[in-house]
């Protein structure tokens, strides 16, 4: 993201650089800012060989078993996110909450899979529930015939959430 291609872009200022920094502080929230600092972080001298190089092995591993679990379904059916959604703002001051929602959807992007998310229900306190459809590489067809495919034969996806709960 840099502010020129895509999204808000902050309008006074004096170079290249300059409408780049503006644009991030102005337009990125804390969590994404939080995420990109990680990253600099894991990415900086002394670090890459600890991180960056171990986790490009356990990407391989991910695709991997993926690969393997593939030779035998079209698709594979789990939960988008460890619990159900929150109220919002309820966890952005909770940065370990908010990392641990990804839990669900970070191995298929290390694995480089198509995936979708689709209403699926709510929990008692009408909190929406949501399925995850990951895909085969290349297969974004077939993953897109299933979600539309469950849609069609539920009526979640017409429901307007309630966005404090109950």
């Amino acid at each position: 993201y840099d502010g020129v291609s895509y999204g808000e872009r902050a309008e006074d200022a004096a170079d290249l650089v300059e409408m780049m920094t503006k644009t991030r502080s102005q337009y990125l929230g804390e969590e994404v800012k939080r995420r990109i600092m990680i990253g600099n972080y894991a990415l900086s001298a002394g670090y890459y060989d600890a991180y960056y190089l171990k986790a490009l092995k356990v990407r391989r591993l991910v695709k991997e078993d993926y690969d393997k679990a593939f030779k035998e379904v079209d698709v594979i059916i789990c939960p988008a996110a460890p619990s159900v959604a929150y109220k919002i703002g309820e966890k952005i001051d909770n940065p370990l909450e908010m990392y641990l929602q990804d839990a669900c959807t970070v191995p298929l992007n290390l694995a480089g899979l198509p995936g979708i998310s689709v209403p699926c229900g709510y929990n008692k306190d009408k909190m929406p529930i949501g399925m995850q459809i990951i895909g085969k590489a290349l297969d974004e067809e077939t993953l897109i015939r299933v979600a539309y495919t469950y849609e069609q034969s539920q009526s979640y996806h017409q429901d307007r959430a309630q966005l404090g709960g109950k």
